[in-house]
């Protein structure tokens, strides 16, 4: 048996056992493709990150949940450096870079006494229609259809990862949901790896913006994503895509968690670029260091 150390931290809260669980594991380029792939599946989080050595970056970022790699994760970018910057590897660092699946993106630390909150660009964002049975979709989340708000568009979105943005009515819709995660790739026959983000206008924090919750895909190994920070994201893309094409510039928070004790926020904020479809995304937030872990593992 192989022994490693995982380094549970939280993120998007600054209290333990809130916001997203996220495992680091750092110094981790003698580690195989598998040996990730079997910790994380020990670990058991929506996403465990490991940090290595990137010859194109500051450093380099691989996550993966139980059941596979993902190209970006939010939560578990902001948990690493989090990690990194208390155990004195950043230094004094205000801006780095990470080397993704998703491409090379900029981190950026500020110190807001005594929060460290950190920021990071997103990949360009991208949609895709959805044009399954709307009835079946909410079905699959234990709602009915008509608490689906078809005045706004069902579509898929990705800042790196891909997942389904189904507007909400109501915010009463949420404590209901009871998804169905295994029969989700049926219904999503454009893109079947896709998550589902439900989300509405109405909040319980009156100094949120939007309300959501995030189901994961089968493929995961896991049952819901306690607060995202891609799909947080996405929600900054579409609000300028297709609820307001006027603004500029969009900034906001968004809290999720509330429906699993595990209640989080995430700052989103949307820039048009000079073409109006050129939008640049990026999330910030918190973390805190929970306990360190020794896993076992073959």
């Amino acid at each position: 048996m192989n022994r490693i150390t995982v380094y549970h931290y939280d993120a998007f809260s600054t209290k333990p056992n809130y916001g997203n669980p996220a495992g680091v594991v750092l110094h981790a380029d003698s580690l195989s493709d598998a040996d990730m792939q079997l910790i994380a599946g020990v670990v058991g989080f929506n996403e465990t990150v490991f940090v290595l050595r990137s010859s194109v970056a500051d450093l380099r970022l691989r996550y993966f949940t139980p059941g596979h790699e993902i190209n970006l994760c939010g939560h578990a970018t902001i948990a690493s450096i989090h990690c990194l910057k208390e155990k004195g590897v950043l230094q004094n660092k205000t801006s780095l870079t990470i080397e993704t699946r998703a491409g090379v993106l900029p981190v950026s630390l500020k110190t807001v006494d005594p929060t460290l909150e950190i920021e990071m660009r997103q990949d360009r964002p991208q949609f895709i229609s959805y044009h399954g049975d709307v009835d079946q979709l909410a079905g699959s989340l234990g709602l009915t259809g008509s608490e689906i708000d078809i005045s706004l568009p069902i579509v898929y979105g990705s800042t790196g990862t891909w997942t389904l943005l189904v507007p909400i009515r109501r915010l009463s819709s949420f404590m209901k949901m009871a998804p169905k995660n295994r029969i989700f790739p049926d219904i999503l026959k454009e893109n079947p790896r896709a998550s589902i983000h439900p989300f509405c206008m109405e909040t319980h924090d009156p100094g949120a913006f939007m309300h959501a919750r995030h189901f994961s895909s089968p493929y995961s190994g896991t049952l819901e994503d306690p607060v995202t920070g891609t799909a947080s994201g996405v929600m900054g893309a579409y609000y300028l895509t297709y609820m307001n094409q006027v603004v500029r510039k969009v900034e906001f928070l968004v809290e999720q968690g509330m429906e699993i004790g595990r209640n989080g926020r995430v700052f989103v904020q949307a820039t048009r670029g000079e073409q109006d479809q050129d939008l640049e995304i990026s999330i910030r937030g918190t973390a805190v260091f929970v306990k360190e872990m020794k896993i076992e593992y073959e």
